[in-house]
């Protein structure tokens, strides 16, 4: 009774058991398809060398017209970096709800490595997201106002910290009133504009 009902239950079978494998491999191709790219890797892109035209996405201004860290960030859906003047801008980027999000990489440039002027060199970039950070000191960054100041190692950040007060955070734990609060463009007494520790 059950051998006449068998033959025709296997063809419907092998239709699910296709149809299983099939949308499997569909599903496969649109993930790999996604990300950096459109590659399968997840490898964020590296860093890009800063020239002379790279202009600051707030300030509107050369980067090299400043001292301190800059920043970097780079989209999926752009073919430059967008550059920032100061660190404090990086993480506004990240933070405000207009812009975009399609964040493929972030770059700080470490102040571990900086020249005595206050200046990291071309070949500086750092994580962003790995980075430690020293907040709330005495230094004045790239626009004529604090700044938080990024470095690769924490020895380093702790060696600024004591020339220059302030405290050391991370990327997730950098404050969002201090991302936003309105900077003090002109430096008062006790401000010195950052530069490597003696």
């Amino acid at each position: 009774m059950s051998a006449p009902g068998r033959p025709g239950h296997l063809p419907g079978a092998m239709k699910r058991r296709a149809a299983r494998l099939i949308g499997t491999a569909l599903v496969a191709a649109v993930l790999a398809g996604c990300g950096n790219g459109g590659g399968a890797s997840s490898t964020p892109p590296s860093p890009v060398a800063m020239t002379d035209e790279a202009v600051g996405h707030y300030c509107g201004m050369n980067l090299y017209e400043h001292i301190g860290p800059k920043g970097q960030i780079l989209l999926r859906d752009r073919d430059v970096p967008v550059w920032f003047s100061t660190i404090r801008e990086v993480f506004a980027y990240t933070i405000l709800p207009e812009e975009p999000k399609a964040i493929l990489a972030i770059y700080v440039q470490d102040m571990g490595r900086a020249d005595p002027d206050g200046n990291p060199p071309a070949d500086a970039w750092i994580d962003a997201r790995t980075a430690h950070y020293l907040i709330e000191s005495n230094a004045v960054g790239g626009m004529g106002a604090p700044d938080a100041l990024p470095f690769a190692r924490l020895e380093d950040a702790r060696a600024y910290a004591e020339r220059y007060g302030g405290r050391i955070v991370d990327f997730k734990d950098m404050p969002e009133d201090y991302i936003l609060r309105t900077p003090e463009l002109s430096p008062s007494a006790g401000r010195e504009p950052v530069g490597a520790p003696s």
